[in-house]
């Protein structure tokens, strides 16, 4: 196997926690340099890595072939375009950009160029999601008439220098932990036929929204979404229910955390959960229910970075095409309408795979 050199465009929490150091635990990626525009954290923390102050400079260095992009969402397009054209292959940070329509533009320029354009999705391999995936898939639930998923924290305080919380395109709660929320469901069900949303702001002093409960409407089965910034006793990360039983689970995946205190993933035992944070499946025999602790399957974000990488070297496909990544900005729009005008949306989509 050859070896696929990696820049990285930002140093920011997305870059420093969630990509440089999935990325250098991929066998045949290498992290050959990250644009870091001033300071030296990056340097700290990688100094075998080249440290380059601009794009430009990023891509004068000929032997990288894959681009990592992850800064405000605003400034996506402008970025991806330079490396494409530049004859790059790149990777964007979710939500891909702030506009349906830039998102395309990205595609078009990646498809002219020949080269692969693709959207971190790493909670695809969050240990519980895959665990549900299983489930349904082995259909120990019956058939499934709902579904719910959580992503709730407790953040009262305004972070108000974060672009994130700046009435700026892009920014919110929806475009920041809606994507990762609507790929789970997608992956699972496909694309819905309708959608219903509702985004708010709730906290004191909040100009974007804090908060969204979003269904999306399948036939014989309701798909809740919900976020918020303002739950200090956390309720199930996840909930399903079928009609031969339920699962439910909670607790977080543990990686995200990990990362963020600095661990590596060739530590023992990562992406295990711990035993007391495993779901319990019920099923039900007649009157009878029978409860079962389900182990939690182990997580593994270096996933995401080995499929682009085979994607580059081998020509496989894609776990998140650009046709899903489309799909799903066009869902991320489509719940900003429904919320605006408080009505439920049909979700009109040429293609009906769900981009798996």
């Amino acid at each position: 196997m050859r070896t696929v050199q990696v820049g990285l465009i930002g140093f920011g929490l997305g870059g420093r926690v969630f990509h440089a150091p999935i990325i250098s635990a991929v066998p045949g990626l290498q992290l050959a340099a990250i644009v870091e525009r001033s300071g030296n954290s990056a340097s700290a923390a990688y100094p075998n890595v080249r440290i380059v102050r601009s794009v430009g400079e990023l891509l004068s260095i000929d032997s990288i072939e894959l681009v990592v992009v992850t800064t405000p969402n605003q400034s996506h397009l402008d970025l991806a375009r330079q490396c494409l054209e530049a004859g790059r292959h790149v990777v964007v940070d979710k939500p891909f950009a702030p506009t349906s329509a830039e998102a395309a533009e990205m595609v078009r320029i990646a498809q002219e160029r020949k080269r692969l354009i693709t959207v971190y999705q790493n909670r695809r391999w969050d240990g519980d999601f895959l665990t549900v995936r299983r489930l349904i898939q082995d259909g120990s639930l019956g058939r499934l008439v709902h579904f719910e998923s959580h992503m709730e924290r407790y953040r009262p305080v305004l972070k108000a220098e974060t672009w994130r919380e700046l009435p700026t395109p892009g920014s919110g709660l929806w475009f920041d932990l809606g994507p990762h929320l609507l790929d789970q469901a997608f992956v699972l069900f496909g694309s819905p036929d309708a959608m219903t949303a509702e985004l708010r702001a709730e906290r004191d002093g909040a100009v974007v929204d804090d908060a969204f409960d979003v269904v999306l409407h399948y036939p014989k089965l309701r798909v809740l979404l919900r976020s918020n910034l303002l739950t200090c006793v956390p309720g199930p990360r996840f909930r399903l229910n079928g009609t031969q039983g339920s699962f439910v689970k909670y607790g977080t995946d543990p990686q995200e955390e990990a990362l963020k205190r600095g661990e590596t993933l060739d530590q023992p035992n990562w992406g295990q959960e711990p035993k007391e944070n495993w779901g319990t499946l019920s099923i039900a025999e007649g009157e009878k229910i029978t409860a079962t602790r389900i182990p939690t399957e182990t997580g593994d974000y270096s996933r995401y970075y080995q499929n682009v990488r085979d994607a580059i070297i081998s020509g496989s496909p894609l776990d998140v095409s650009p046709q899903h990544a489309l799909r799903i900005m066009h869902a991320l729009e489509l719940g900003i309408e429904s919320s605006k005008r408080g009505c439920k949306l049909p979700f009109t989509d040429v293609s009906r795979d769900g981009g798996r």
